[in-house]
């Protein structure tokens, strides 16, 4: 893990989801990943990681954004350390879905769509 790269656990996001519902979680899984999932974190919008230089400033305006992939590895710190240089509140999370499910986090069915795809 890249100690300058903010990050969140998924205790803390459980927590900071009731305090800040307005969070915008932000699935970065890569798309094959993605396409092969059952699910996906409950209110979850997806974006390709390939691209987060293109939509990162296109975002909505949120107090604090939250990526993640498949293990809180390189797909969601990279894509966080992108959006912190473009000067938004970012962080990846811990473990990425697999740490989520485990904790007891909110997930829904995964549309299998892209944003902009709907």
């Amino acid at each position: 893990m890249d100690s300058s790269i903010p990050s969140i656990s998924p205790q803390q996001l459980l927590a900071l989801r009731q305090q800040q519902p307005d969070t915008l979680i932000i699935d970065v899984r890569r798309e094959p990943v993605f396409r092969s999932a059952p699910d996906r974190m409950a209110g979850a919008s997806r974006r390709d990681p390939a691209t987060v230089a293109e939509w990162g400033g296109a975002l909505p305006t949120a107090p604090r954004i939250v990526v993640y992939c498949v293990h809180g590895h390189e797909v969601s710190q990279n894509a966080a350390k992108v959006l912190c240089a473009r000067g938004l509140a970012a962080q990846y999370l811990e473990g990425g879905i697999e740490a989520w499910r485990a904790a007891g986090g909110a997930v829904e069915a995964n549309q299998n769509t892209t944003e902009g795809e709907r």
